[in-house]
């Protein structure tokens, strides 16, 4: 049984950085693919990037406000940590921002950590 524990949340303008990240304890983190998913107010949760647990690959989503090129997803398995580096941020960004983890190549996500929010002002 995994936890996670997001950070790195906040409040920033338009064109600034964050680093979120994800400390993951319980179970074998070597073996979990990690995922952030994102859900802005009145919307459905919504995949962000995911990392896989084998090979290191790295999905990004595709949709109309395009993450990838700004945000980029990696892991830390010594630190049992997964972190997501925005930059250029947009008010269309503004979320809660969840970490995600699923024992190697489960059909879905198991583990879900309690969200951090981040708000992007214009």
């Amino acid at each position: 049984q995994a936890q996670l524990v997001e950070s790195g949340g906040g409040l920033v303008q338009t064109g600034e950085s964050l680093r979120l990240s994800c400390v993951t304890s319980g179970g074998n983190f070597n073996q979990y693919t990690m995922a952030w998913f994102r859900q802005a107010p009145g919307k459905e949760r919504e995949f962000v990037a995911s990392h896989t647990w084998r090979r290191g690959r790295v999905y990004y989503s595709d949709y109309e406000e395009a993450v990838k090129g700004r945000f980029s997803i990696y892991r830390e398995n010594f630190k049992n940590t997964l972190y997501l580096e925005m930059k250029s941020l947009k008010p269309a960004d503004t979320a809660v921002y969840y970490c995600a983890a699923k024992t190697k190549d489960a059909s879905t996500y198991e583990y879900w950590g309690q969200g951090t929010q981040v708000t992007v002002s214009s």
